[in-house]
């Protein structure tokens, strides 16, 4: 039988409702009877005992609120009747000792990968066509119609086939989508971006650094890049945000500068002919054995819910646990969700400069939402709310649990590319697109992705894997999740037995033996971030 409510920490003075449950009904916990004061929806929280106003509020261990109104006990937490509130944090105040998990079985496994002269490894073989600046999307775009129908022999999808019928008034059986690749060891994608001009000069740098980033990042086999001239973000700015993080590149990178060039159909026929040299030999590149300490994993959560903290979320800090103990890299990003739990953090931090680190990009980060108006306690979704996660401490709380319990090796600012194994943390925004965009341009060459309302994000070079907080959404948006962790909140499986499930899982699509779900969609989204305000 399923239990009805869960207490996420010993220390916690709210409970969370794992089912609908309804005024007046009485449940047992602890030796003690709590009778609900009205209807619960499940992943929202009732009191364990009764608040008063200004009482705190703790949940995971750590406080997430205050009371803004008296709760009775058996009370349903709202956005009415609880603020945000953080515990405040200024230095590192000690350290946490680590026990890594067993991962005996795993120390000999591998996965087949493209290897790279940097000595990094790569889970995808990819040709990446981007701009410098805005001006040449329009170049990138007919660029990506060119060679996607020379190189993917598709048919009509099941949409196409299904508008011509009603166009011709014929609706009859519609064809089905059919793709064959031309090359079998190289994807050949295509990002665009609103940047590169007419901002300040630091918006291009930062650009340049995330270019230079994707290019460095062991999916990809060499690019093809387009620069209009005169914009901000300058070739030789790109080249040397390239040399900074990948000094002796032995990657292609093919430049043109349509002012240099003439006409636009001057500078695509030199593209077309050199690119498609370029990318008929990248496909000779061919999947090899690499050890699992190869892997650098990005950590993400987006549509988040009440039960992410509870299933989802600890799965991927089992799993990065189990990562880092085999000297593989995980990747921790996402600051406005980790308000809250600055301290933990700060003392599994290895070095007092990276603890310092963090707190000054967090404090950073907060005075330029501050002075725009808002705050971190304005970031959960309108969604997130819906389901639960009422402040935004509660939400980082439960976000952070993504993290594990490993030791903070490095602190990276964005842009910043990873040079140690083990948890790094990466300065981003909570966007998931943003932060997504932003952990693979330091490196990820996989990334976990958890949500509970369901979110189809991806990234043109590297897997993303869906995992859903609850089965209801596994089973409504099948098309988007890969690994449905409900089996947790319903009792079936430990944290442990479903990271052990993830971990393979990894290691297939690693491999190249599955294709993640948000691949398969071609869901291929990139958002620079643009260093102002974006939560």
């Amino acid at each position: 039988m399923q239990k009805k409510i869960i207490k996420v920490h010993a220390t916690d003075n709210v409970l969370v409702a794992l089912v609908n449950l309804t005024a007046n009904e009485v449940i047992s916990f602890e030796n003690q009877d709590i009778k609900v004061i009205s209807d619960v929806k499940a992943k929202h929280k009732i009191a364990l005992q009764t608040l008063e106003i200004g009482d705190e509020i703790f949940m995971y261990g750590v406080l997430v609120g205050k009371a803004s109104f008296k709760i009775e006990k058996g009370g349903v937490l709202t956005t009415e009747n609880v603020k945000h509130q953080s515990a405040k944090v200024s230095k590192k105040t000690g350290t946490i000792d680590w026990t890594p998990p067993n991962v005996d079985q795993w120390k000999d496994k591998t996965f087949m990968g493209y290897h790279r002269k940097d000595g990094q490894v790569g889970t995808a073989n990819v040709w990446l066509f981007f701009p410098l600046v805005f001006c040449e999307n329009k170049n990138i775009e007919k660029l990506k119609s060119i060679f996607e129908k020379e190189l993917l022999t598709q048919k009509s999808n099941s949409h196409q086939m299904l508008l011509r019928s009603l166009v011709n008034d014929n609706v009859g059986e519609l064809e089905q989508a059919e793709t064959t690749k031309v090359f079998e060891n190289i994807d050949v994608k295509f990002i665009t971006h609103p940047g590169g001009c007419g901002g300040i000069r630091q918006d291009s740098e930062s650009l340049a650094r995330l270019l230079a980033g994707y290019v460095k990042n062991p999916n990809v086999a060499g690019a093809t890049v387009l620069s209009l001239g005169c914009q901000n973000l300058q070739i030789d700015i790109f080249n040397k945000a390239l040399e900074a993080i990948s000094p002796d590149n032995k990657k292609p990178v093919l430049m043109y500068e349509q002012q240099q060039m003439g006409t636009v159909d001057d500078m695509l026929t030199a593209i077309i002919k050199s690119s498609y040299a370029a990318i008929k030999e990248a496909n000779e590149i061919e999947r090899k054995p690499a050890p699992l300490s190869k892997l650098k994993v990005g950590l993400e959560c987006g549509g988040s819910d009440g039960f992410s903290g509870i299933s989802a979320n600890p799965t991927l800090g089992f799993t990065s646990d189990m990562l880092v103990a085999l000297g593989a890299t995980a990747i921790l990003s996402e600051f406005p969700e980790l308000c809250g739990v600055e301290q933990e953090l700060v003392n599994r931090c290895v070095e007092e400069e990276n603890a310092n680190k963090f707190l000054s990009l967090m404090q950073a980060f907060e005075k330029s939402v501050i002075d725009a108006g808002s705050g971190f306690d304005m970031n959960p979704s309108p969604g997130n709310i819906k389901d639960g996660l009422i402040t935004d401490a509660m939400k980082s709380a439960g976000a952070a649990k993504k993290g594990g319990t490993s030791p903070v090796v490095d602190v990276l600012d964005y842009g910043e590319y990873i040079t140690k194994p083990g948890l790094n943390l990466l300065c981003t925004p909570g966007n998931d697109v943003e932060s997504t965009t932003a952990m693979v341009g330091s490196g990820a060459n996989i990334v976990l992705f958890t949500t509970g309302l369901g979110t189809p994000t991806g990234n043109p070079i590297t897997p993303v894997i869906k995992v859903s907080s609850n089965s209801d959404l596994a089973k409504r948006m099948s098309d988007i999740i890969d690994i449905d962790t409900g089996e947790v909140i319903r009792g079936e499986k430990t944290i442990e037995e479903m990271a052990e499930t993830m971990l393979e899982y990894i290691v297939n699509v690693a491999s190249g033996n599955i294709s993640s779900k948000a691949s398969l969609l071609n869901q291929d989204d990139f958002i620079p971030w643009k260093r102002g305000v974006s939560l």
